[in-house]
């Protein structure tokens, strides 16, 4: 029995890759009965980890394969969106319409659908049809050039377009579009784009920008390693702090435990100071390990953290206290997110197979089982 705020709703996922599966991840760790359409034959599993249990995002759902160039594969879709509640896809605008599964065809057979699709560049525009990654996207929406050195960009991993632009928009586009349904009986198409995600993303600096407050180019602002009071710094160890001590009673806790007392961090919100202060800071932090600067800031309000690898940051007490990781098949990954305190969410289950669960679901979804058996035949 799926637990979670989402438990009753069902969603169909097109097998996809990138931020389509972490989608489905995030819905399906709520709750939802996601039944993902994977390709009859295709190996590697939308993630290119072969359905394993390294799959993270592809965990909590149950796998139907289909050969979608059949007929009889399109009409078995068609009879799944009829009982269901949503359906999302991620591949470039016009595939679902040349498989006869748009949305004009989908909502025809279910007028409360509500039909999640998701691209780089949206379903509009002169860059619609073009390929693109995360990096092209928030390229275009003046994340990337915020972000890196001052010598250049440099990508963000692929979590500010495709993961925070991307998957996390379209999760929020459809149950915004679920309620919708619910009250009005009425479907529609929600267009998740990354560079619109992107770009949203972006808006307390945009208006940082337009009132002045940013335009020192990378590095030459307080909040992208610009000020002193923000940012990384080596520990004699080699391994790393990080220090966000923005406001000014956290700066004087900060400057306090690293027992600083030099009247030039008075200036502390000049820009022209900066780089003389960060030498400072930078000579102090490197006296002592990241474990000595961890025990001297614990539980006080420096904003001061250690920076920890993957391998280390399950193992850290807060982590542990909040079970912000957990463990399936060996796999250690992170939990469920947010948390509820009525319905919590819940890892359904692990990483599907591909078509792992095609007789089970189908069946259960209402299909008759010589149809099942046709479309497995």
């Amino acid at each position: 029995m799926a637990s979670g705020p989402l438990a009753g709703i069902r969603i169909i996922e097109f097998a996809g890759i990138g931020p389509a599966p972490f989608c489905g991840m995030l819905l399906a760790d709520l709750g939802a009965d996601v039944l993902r359409i994977d390709r009859a034959g295709a190996g590697g599993g939308a993630s290119g980890l072969g359905g394993t249990r390294f799959a993270v995002t592809e965990r909590g759902r149950r796998s139907v394969a289909l050969d979608l160039k059949r007929p009889e594969a399109i009409e078995a879709c068609f009879k799944l969106i009829e009982k269901a509640d949503a359906l999302f896809e991620g591949f470039r605008p016009g595939v679902m319409e040349r498989l006869g599964l748009g949305p004009d065809a989908a909502l025809a057979r279910n007028p409360r659908l509500v039909y999640g699709r998701m691209t780089g560049w949206g379903q509009s525009g002169p860059y619609a049809a073009a390929a693109g990654h995360d990096m092209n996207y928030i390229a275009l929406s003046g994340a990337l050039d915020a972000i890196g050195t001052a010598d250049k960009p440099i990508p963000p991993l692929n979590l500010v377009g495709d993961f925070g632009g991307g998957a996390l928009y379209l999760a929020f586009g459809m149950l915004a579009a679920l309620l919708h349904a619910r009250t009005s009986g009425e479907g529609q198409v929600v267009d998740c784009a990354m560079s619109d995600g992107a770009a949203s993303l972006m808006a307390m600096f945009y208006g940082f920008s337009a009132a002045g407050m940013w335009g020192g180019g990378r590095r030459g602002n307080f909040l992208d390693g610009g000020a002193h009071f923000y940012d990384s710094y080596r520990c004699a160890d080699g391994k790393w702090l990080a220090v966000a001590a923005i406001e000014p009673q956290f700066y004087a806790v900060l400057l306090d435990k690293l027992g600083v007392d030099d009247p030039a961090f008075a200036a502390r919100m000049d820009p022209r100071a900066w780089p003389q202060l960060r030498e400072k800071l930078a000579t102090v932090i490197a006296t002592r390990s990241q474990g000595e600067w961890t025990a001297i800031f614990d539980g006080s309000d420096a904003c001061v953290a250690p920076i920890l690898s993957m391998a280390e940051a399950p193992s850290h007490p807060h982590n542990v206290a909040r079970g912000t990781f957990v463990e399936c098949e060996g796999v250690v990954q992170p939990a469920p997110a947010p948390r509820f305190s009525a319905t919590p969410g819940a890892i359904q289950g692990p990483p599907p197979a591909n078509g792992a669960h095609t007789s089970e679901a189908l069946a259960e979804w209402g299909l008759a089982p010589a149809e099942i058996d046709a479309l497995v035949a």
